[in-house]
């Protein structure tokens, strides 16, 4: 495919923010793609090079952008910064100065030459990077300059996430997305959308199924619904297996021999800053190859008590890691197995793959297996619940005993009760920050004094506003803030956030924040739950606990679904006092 024909259907994306649409539109990009093309043009509809899981860092920010283009165009660099302050987007001012006499290059070409710049490595670095952009730049049409210079500087902004890309896949084989569910199954296997692509194009939706578990691809995590209490529980799963629910970071280890990675809850590798848990599986588990998950929590050696979490976040640095490994040293619980030595065990039951996991950690301080209670009695659950949030716990998990690993699931095999407070809601909402509003009074020096805050809406694949929320940062964290949000402000509403309130500065939707309310109420001037001329909902006196979860992404926020289970729990306890 040539470029300049990808260019054509990422311009139809650009202008619309119906999903519909975006939808049909990605189903005729991948019919008319090849299978060659089919795999390079989702990563870079994603701004990437390659799955999440293997991030290739493009290293062209702004000042590289704007020699390139300087090179590439003869123009002056002063005379290129002048023009992006004018319009702010580097993709335009490439559009205005390059001609439209391109080289017809194709998406292979594009995409091989990205992949060039982004692994150039050693002296020089800078100087060969500027160069390779340069030299691309000059083979591009403006239009088509345009977008592969948004790639790399984040900025495409098409409103589209892994759902929409998966209903435009089975778009562009029955004209409708009833071939999802065959598709999501082998992307939370695999986490690789390109992947999934290329096999569907080439083999059709059956193959997918010969899409497995393998060590080095981080399986999509299974997530839990809430409970409202002890009974609920009971009533939910019958006879079941409790553990205690740790406030650390939702690790997945891939172990192959000696090699080991570590993925996060999204998809990130945290190998090189997890090195003591590393060493851990390497000589804890009695494995050639294996897939377990565990929370890494940070620990006191002399008391072998665990930290909070907001000790334990300091672990999640790139700089002074040695420091930091003996500062605060982590210890993983591991409390699910998923694969071991060539058997995938996503379909045996929990009881079974806790044991089996149990059994192949050795003696040691890094690796311990999660100890459980299988019970069917409200009041052993309650007793234990009480002892974990005594011992400083965020509150207990609950496990069907005969359920089967639901990757990228979320549903009732597994549930989570937390600690409450009086006059608080039963549990926190992650919220991702989608604007912010400039700073009154005190905070006016800051130039950011209030945020707006959505959560997740699966069904839309849309963020929907929730709180605008001020309180919760310090003096010292206020700033940075504005500086994190202000490299990702938008002029415009991005296409994927449903809003009614309108903030002084749009943001693209990445950072999450956890917030505590008092309660959820029924609003007229947020979006989540909105249908109609009926008012949303939202959060009253929400307060902001921490400063951003790294460990999370946009999509990993709470949902529209659970907000509304939150409110029906909220006024059923209401109804019980």
């Amino acid at each position: 495919m040539r470029f300049s024909k990808l260019v054509d259907y990422l311009a139809q994306l650009e202008a619309t923010t119906k999903r519909l649409e975006m939808t049909a539109t990605l189903g005729a990009l991948f019919k008319e793609a090849s299978e060659e093309d089919i795999a390079p043009i989702i990563y870079l509809t994603q701004e990437r090079l390659g799955p999440a899981f293997e991030p290739i860092d493009f290293g062209i920010g702004e000042a590289l952008a704007a020699e390139a283009l300087a090179k590439a165009s003869g123009k002056d660099k002063d005379a290129v910064k002048k023009l992006y302050k004018q319009h702010g987007d580097y993709g335009i001012v490439a559009e205005k100065l390059l001609g439209e006499n391109g080289k017809r290059l194709t998406v292979a070409q594009v995409f091989e030459r990205l992949k060039q710049i982004a692994t150039t490595s050693g002296e020089g670095t800078v100087e060969n990077k500027t160069d390779l952009l340069s030299d691309l730049l000059q083979k591009l049409a403006g239009r088509e300059a345009r977008y592969v210079l948004r790639i790399p500087l984040g900025r495409l902004r098409l409103g589209i996430g892994d759902p929409t890309v998966m209903e435009g896949l089975s778009w562009s084989k029955t004209g409708d997305k009833s071939l999802r569910a065959p598709i999501e199954r082998a992307y939370n296997v695999c986490s690789d959308l390109g992947q999934v692509a290329r096999v569907f194009k080439a083999e059709g939706v059956d193959a997918l199924a010969k899409i497995q578990v393998q060590v080095g691809n981080p399986v999509r995590m299974a997530l839990a619904e809430r409970a409202k209490n002890a009974e609920d529980i009971v009533t939910r799963l019958g006879k079941c297996a409790i553990e205690s629910k740790y406030d650390g970071f939702r690790c997945q280890v891939h172990k192959r021999g000696d090699e080991v990675r570590i993925f996060s809850r999204n998809l990130e590798e945290t190998t090189a800053m997890f090195t003591d848990i590393v060493d851990g599986i390497r000589k804890q588990i009695k494995a050639k190859t294996a897939i377990l998950e565990g929370e890494a929590l940070s620990y006191d050696p002399e008391t072998g008590e665990f930290h909070p979490f907001q000790v334990t976040m300091q672990r999640k640095r790139k700089y002074d890691l040695e420091e930091m490994t003996v500062k605060f040293p982590l210890r993983l619980v591991a409390f699910d197995l998923l694969y071991l030595d060539g058997k995938d065990f996503t379909g045996q039951g929990y009881a079974k793959r806790h044991e089996t996991l149990a059994s192949i950690i050795a003696p040691g301080e890094r690796v311990e297996i999660s100890k459980h209670l299988v019970t069917q009695d409200a009041k052993e659950i309650e007793k234990y619940f009480m002892d974990a949030i005594t011992s400083g716990l965020e509150g207990i998990m609950a496990k069907r005993l005969d359920s089967r690993y639901q990757a990228g699931a979320r549903n009732f095999n597994w549930i989570k009760l937390k600690r409450s407070y009086q006059g608080h809601l039963s549990d926190t909402v992650d919220g991702v920050v989608v604007g912010y509003l400039r700073g009154r009074g005190m905070r006016a020096r800051f130039g950011i004094g209030a945020l707006l805050v959505a959560v997740y809406d699966q069904k839309q694949d849309k963020f929907a506003t929730i709180a605008k929320i001020g309180t919760g940062f310090s003096d010292a964290e206020w700033p940075q803030m504005r500086a994190l949000l202000d490299k990702i402000a938008v002029a415009q509403k991005p296409a994927r956030v449903d809003a009614v309130m309108e903030p002084d500065v749009w943001v693209e939707p990445r950072y999450v924040i956890e917030m505590q309310a008092d309660e959820i109420t029924r609003s007229p001037i947020h979006t989540a739950g909105k249908i109609g001329d009926e008012p949303g909902y939202a959060l009253r006196f929400p307060r902001v606990i921490g400063f951003i979860r790294t460990d999370k992404k946009a999509e990993d926020a709470t949902t529209v679904k659970e907000i509304l289970k939150m409110f029906e729990k909220q006024g059923k306890a209401a109804n019980e006092k």
